[in-house]
C-alpha cells in the first residue's frame, strides 16, 4: 500500500475512535439545577402581615401593648380615678403652658372609646403597614409629628381666643387627649407608598369621613385638627419614599 493511502486509512480509523477526556474536561463542574421559584404566601400568613410582631414592627407592637394596658385601666377602674387621670393627660391650653412635654406625651397614652374604638383598629393595621414599610423610627416619626402639630395648631388658636375676649376661661381646660391625630397623620403618609389605585380611594374616602365629622360639629376643633393631622402625613411623602427605598434597597 502507498504511503499516502496508508495514512489516510489511517485517519479514517482514528476518527473513529473515541477522544479521551483532559484533565480540564474531567474536572469541570457539572451545570447547576435551575433555581425554584419561591412558594407564595400563604393567605394565613398574608393575613398575619396586617398585624403587628415584636421583631417585624416593635414600634406599633410595644404601643399597641401600652394603649391595651390604658383601655383596661379605663374600662375597669373607678370612674373618679379615670376621670383624674384624663383630665391630667389633657393637652388643653393650661397644661401646655406648664408641662407641655409631659402632657403630650400622656395624652398619647389613651384611646378614646378604648379597645372596641374604630381608632384602635386603625392604629394597628396603618400603623403595622406603615412601620413595614420605612421602618419603626420613620413610623413613630409620623405619629408623634402629626400628633404634636395638630394639637398645637388646635389649641394654640383656642388660647388666643381667651386672650382676646372671644372664648370663656373655660375653654382653657378643654378636655383633649387620645391619639386620633397621630393616627390620621399615618393614614396619609401611608397613602403616599400605596399604588395609585388605592393611594387616591384611601385619601378620599378618610377626606370624606373627617369633612362629615367637621360639618356635623359636635367637635369642630378636634375635627379640624383630624383634618389638618391628615394633611401633615401627606406632606411625609419625600420622606416616607425614600425611607422605603432605603429599607428595600
Amino acid at each position: 500500500m502507498e504511503p499516502t493511502a496508508r495514512a489516510a486509512r489511517t485517519a479514517e480509523l482514528l476518527d473513529g475512535v473515541p477522544r479521551q477526556r483532559g484533565p480540564a474536561a474531567q474536572s469541570a463542574p457539572a451545570p447547576a439545577p435551575p433555581a425554584r421559584p419561591a412558594p407564595a404566601p400563604s393567605p394565613a400568613r398574608r393575613l398575619l402581615r396586617l398585624l403587628p410582631t415584636p421583631t417585624g414592627t416593635p414600634f406599633t407592637f410595644g404601643y399597641a401593648a401600652v394603649l391595651a394596658v390604658t383601655s383596661l385601666v379605663a374600662r375597669y377602674a373607678h370612674p373618679s380615678l379615670v376621670q383624674a387621670l384624663h383630665q391630667a393627660s389633657s393637652t388643653d391650653v393650661a397644661h401646655l403652658l406648664r408641662t407641655p412635654v409631659l402632657v403630650l406625651t400622656a395624652s398619647a397614652l389613651w384611646v378614646a372609646g378604648g379597645l372596641v374604638s374604630p381608632y384602635t383598629l386603625g392604629f394597628v393595621l396603618v400603623l403595622t403597614a406603615l412601620e413595614r414599610r420605612v421602618g419603626a423610627a420613620r413610623a413613630a416619626g409620623v405619629f408623634l409629628l402629626g400628633h404634636v402639630l395638630a394639637t398645637l395648631a388646635t389649641e394654640v388658636p383656642v388660647g388666643l381666643a381667651v386672650l382676646a375676649g372671644h372664648l370663656p376661661d373655660s375653654s382653657l381646660h378643654r378636655m383633649d387627649y387620645g391619639i386620633s391625630f397621630g393616627v390620621a397623620a399615618c393614614v396619609g403618609s401611608l397613602a403616599g407608598l400605596l399604588t395609585p389605585w388605592l393611594r387616591w380611594p384611601l385619601l378620599a374616602l378618610t377626606a370624606w369621613i373627617l369633612v362629615q365629622d367637621l360639618i356635623a360639629f359636635t367637635d369642630p376643633m378636634t375635627d379640624w385638627g383630624h383634618l389638618i393631622s391628615l394633611a401633615i402625613g401627606v406632606a411625609t411623602w419625600p420622606g416616607v419614599r425614600r425611607g422605603q427605598r432605603a429599607r428595600t434597597a
